[in-house]
């Protein structure tokens, strides 16, 4: 064991005046869950430590807390350390994500960038920090400041190095997360977002950013606080019913004339349809019906408000047009082709939320892996391919979002889509889409 700030504490080696003892058989090679966890092991059997904070520094490290606790004082992070007789001290034991266990009702765990604990560690805090311990990965590190400030400076190296485009990428876990078959297939209708956020896309026992992260993100972004509000909104995005009601007329409308034609629509005569289309039921509106309470005559909408209307999809059918042009030169589209239905919107979300949801204890296990597997049937009955969903999927975002500036929202995805239809790795490139 070396003496320096950068050392792990690891058994001391066997005297060399000791007799040998017989080869015991080879074990069998170690299946790492993720890519982090072989190169940890891979430093840690060279001996090279500082490559091993290397790559913590561009992880997170996960630690457990009671769920009690954790509601009860929400954001506030409290250090559990348990006895190890290895160091003869306590010690915090931090997880990196391929590590941790399937979600269960209690405990939970929170995460933290390798610098958070570093600036964080109090003077009463657990003398060591033990990493993956119990796994062949495993190391245990003293926590004084001096090896602190090690710590502090590999983070500060690995955020110099990093770019805004190192974040998306393709993760996956090869082990505890299905590569192959329909729950697989589900998962990765939500890749675009999972590649996005530099998360493995096949987590489906997901803890995400940690359990107050994402109870937070739910409440924030979806206003789901609790179990009825996260069945509600994984109930609308199965069924496509976030999805803009006018964006999927507009749609229709050219989908119907393309299959009427059997080939490309003119942006003009898709506007010039869509406004005899939306005039023609404003006219139905005036119509006598039958209801249960009799004979009923509606009163059709004024000119002015079927007017607005029609101004309406017509400029949003040119925003779908410049879209699709965008698309189409940046590889989103195959020259010639176009967006059938934005209904992958909800469906990609859909996978997602059934993991959010796991993550902030809303729903267990096996009713998330049920959810997803909804979302991809859904998707398969509505789209023919991944490529035909990853447009439907990025066209919903970016209308919702981007409002054509072809910022962030638009840029994200187009670079998640190209990672994902191009890495021999990719969910896309090995799970056929029926």
């Amino acid at each position: 064991m070396t003496n320096g700030p950068e050392a792990a504490a690891e058994p001391d080696p066997a005297d060399p005046a000791e007799p040998a003892t017989p080869a015991a058989p080879a074990a069998p090679a170690w299946q790492a869950p993720s890519e982090v966890e072989q190169q940890l092991y891979d430093a840690k059997t060279r001996g090279d430590w500082p490559a091993y904070f290397d790559v913590l520094a561009r992880t997170e490290l996960y630690i457990a807390d009671s769920r009690a606790a954790a509601d009860a004082h929400p954001g506030t992070v409290r250090f559990q350390p348990y006895w190890d007789q290895r160091t003869g001290t306590p010690c915090l034991a931090a997880f990196t994500i391929g590590m941790l266990p399937a979600p269960v009702e209690d405990p939970v765990f929170w995460s933290g960038s390798l610098d958070w604990y570093a600036r964080n560690w109090e003077p009463h805090d657990p003398p060591w920090l033990a990493v993956n311990p119990g796994s062949p990965c495993e190391a245990y590190f003293p926590t004084s400041p001096g090896h602190r400030a090690v710590w502090q400076r590999h983070a500060a190296a690995a955020a110099a190095a990093s770019s805004s485009e190192e974040g998306i990428r393709l993760r996956a876990l090869h082990v505890g997360g299905p590569l192959h078959g329909p729950v697989a297939h589900g998962l990765a209708c939500g890749a675009l977002l999972f590649v996005k956020n530099g998360q493995p896309w096949n987590a489906m026992a997901h803890h995400g950013r940690g359990y107050y992260p994402e109870k937070k993100q739910l409440a924030e972004f979806w206003n789901v606080t609790d179990r009825a509000t996260w069945q509600q909104a994984q109930e609308r995005l199965t069924a496509a019913d976030m999805v803009s009601e006018v964006w999927e007329f507009a749609l229709a409308v050219r989908r119907s004339l393309a299959l009427d034609f059997a080939g490309a629509v003119s942006v003009d005569h898709w506007r010039g349809v869509a406004e005899r289309v939306l005039r023609h039921n404003a006219e139905k509106g005036a119509e006598v019906k039958l209801t249960p309470d009799g004979v009923t005559k509606t009163e059709p909408p004024g000119e002015a408000e079927v007017a607005s209307q029609v101004a309406g999809v017509q400029r949003l059918i040119g925003r779908i047009a410049r879209y699709e042009a965008r698309f189409r030169a940046d590889g989103v589209l195959p020259e010639g082709k176009f967006v059938r239905s934005v209904e992958a919107w909800d469906y990609g979300r859909a996978s997602g939320m059934a993991r959010w949801g796991l993550g902030a204890r809303y729903c267990t296990l096996a009713e998330a892996e049920q959810a997803v597997l909804r979302a991809g049937a859904a998707s398969r009955s509505a789209y023919r391919s991944w490529e035909d969903f990853s447009a439907g999927f990025i066209l919903g975002r970016c209308l919702q979002f981007d409002e054509e500036e072809f910022g962030h929202w638009y840029e994200d995805m187009a670079t998640a889509h190209r990672i994902l239809t191009t890495d021999p790795a990719s969910p896309w490139r090995n799970i056929p889409w029926e």
